[in-house]
């Protein structure tokens, strides 16, 4: 018996040993399935898979950009169009396009925030730096562009394996004035001056790519929140129905200028429209904001009215 016993003592370690490196392989076997899932992101036009889109004249790199955009728009159904007016965006398979999430955040690195961007045992982080608000209290104009450089470079890495996106909704540069505003972090702080310059050097960071090439983007970014946004919920008072009552002297010398330089200096790919009222409208449906006429003539937030309509479409979408 107690022969037995001790046999089956010895034999209980190598049972244990056993046991532990088939749990070892199975994990190793369940990781190299994930990483092969994500190591292949999905892209329009891929004509390598189907050679069929090759013959969609929005798939030919031979045609200008606005010849391929009218292209893919008169292929669209309505229905189609209406799919993609959102941050979920559907996918159009009968033109091999597949469905796209727009939303990633990289205030002060890759988020996992946003839909669009998801952390994984391939990437299982990113760099986080400090927030805006003490990287701008640097007044290092050189910082603020190199930090977005080194913040894009994580995310076309982390597009190249799957797990992110090409857009994402960051610098916040709204004005800093309230305190009770639980976001101020996020911007540069209450400077005009100071934001409009974290807004240029941060959006170039992200968006120019290493060959100086300007026709191409390293990624998207978007300057946020168009305007005069700085309260989410104090006392009964939410973001959604807030009123900012705003001079226009104020607007123009305060509020605006971040956004100017976002556009005219940085050369940002996109502007979301905040969620307040401004002066009693919707900023996202208030005309002296949104109006080509407006961000062109008047503002000059864009070089060409072809900018200014681009800008609007976007900021009404998101």
């Amino acid at each position: 018996l107690k022969v037995t016993m001790a046999s089956a003592e010895n034999r209980v370690p190598n049972v244990s040993v056993f046991l532990c490196f088939l749990i070892l392989f199975a994990t190793i076997l369940l990781s190299f399935g994930r990483v092969s899932s994500q190591t292949s992101p999905v892209f329009a036009c891929d004509v390598a898979k189907n050679p069929a889109l090759a013959n969609y004249g929005f798939c030919k790199k031979s045609l200008g950009v606005n010849a391929r955009v009218k292209d893919l728009v008169s292929r669209l159904t309505l229905q189609e169009k209406i799919g993609n007016l959102v941050n979920s965006a559907v996918d159009v398979s009968r033109l091999g396009i597949p469905r796209y999430e727009w939303w990633s955040e990289a205030l002060h690195g890759v988020s996992n925030v946003g839909p669009g961007t998801r952390f994984s045992n391939v990437v299982p982080g990113s760099t986080s730096f400090p927030m805006p608000i003490l990287i701008a209290a640097s007044f290092n104009a050189s910082l603020f562009q190199t930090i977005g450089k080194v913040v894009s470079t994580e995310a076309r890495a982390m597009h190249n394996v799957g797990l992110a996106g090409l857009t994402y909704w960051s610098p916040n540069i709204n004005i800093f004035r309230d305190p009770r505003w639980g976001r101020g972090q996020e911007t540069p702080g209450e400077d005009p001056l100071l934001a409009s310059k974290y807004a240029a050097g941060y959006v170039k960071g992200l968006q120019q790519t290493d060959d100086g090439d300007h026709n191409k983007l390293k990624v998207a970014a978007c300057c946020k929140h168009y305007t005069a946004y700085d309260v989410d919920d104090w006392k009964g008072v939410q973001r959604y129905t807030f009123n900012a009552v705003v001079t226009q002297q104020d607007l123009d010398d305060t509020y605006q200028p971040p956004f100017k330089s976002c556009v005219i200096d940085g050369n940002v790919a996109s502007v979301m429209c905040s969620y307040n009222q401004v002066n009693g409208k919707p900023t996202c449906a208030d005309p002296d904001l949104l109006k080509v006429d407006v961000l062109f003539k008047s503002q000059h937030f864009t070089k060409t009215p072809e900018e200014a309509a681009a800008i609007s479409i976007l900021a009404g979408k998101l």
